[in-house]
This record gives structure tokens, C-alpha cells and sequence, in this order.
């Protein structure tokens, strides 16, 4: 099996990726507040 390097754009969203499951576990433990899903989706562009 041949290995390939990361590009940038993976080698970010793997970051982007650790980021949210750290701030997921900071939210359950009740560290950091969360927030509504509808006002993730009023953040997207349409």
C-alpha cells in the first residue's frame, strides 16, 4: 500500500475536524457552551 502526503486542504480539515471533537468534549463536560444547531445553519451562506 502505497502512502500519500497530505495535501494542505486535507491537512486542514483534519485540524478543523480535532478542533470541533475537542470542543465537543469540552461541551459535555459542561466546560464550554454549546449552541442551537438553527444558528449554525443561520451562519451558512444561502
Amino acid at each position: 500500500m502505497r502512502v500519500q502526503p497530505l495535501t494542505s486542504q486535507k491537512a486542514e480539515m483534519i485540524e478543523s475536524i480535532k478542533q470541533a471533537v475537542e470542543e465537543m468534549k469540552l461541551i459535555k463536560e459542561g466546560k464550554l457552551e454549546g449552541f442551537p444547531a438553527n444558528e449554525l445553519l443561520k451562519e451558512l451562506p444561502s
